[in-house]
């Protein structure tokens, strides 16, 4: 069961420091991103982030996540 929910703003950890987002999509089964088969299920799922700062979009578990007020 997915712990976030889409719209939800979070933040992760990345290569060049802590980065906050919105949840704009949740996977629950197994999916391609940016070429590349990534695994995820209904107990295990992952998410979709657009950052606050940038257009870009992330794929992360849920483990990565911390969900902001």
């Amino acid at each position: 069961m997915a712990k976030f929910d889409i719209g939800d703003r979070v933040e992760w950890n990345s290569e060049a420091g802590r980065v906050s987002g919105k949840i704009i999509k949740i996977h629950t089964s197994d999916f391609q991103y940016k070429g590349h088969g990534r695994r995820a299920s209904k107990n295990e799922p992952q998410y979709e982030i657009k950052s606050d700062k940038t257009d870009h979009v992330a794929a992360h578990k849920e483990n990565a996540l911390t969900k902001l007020d």
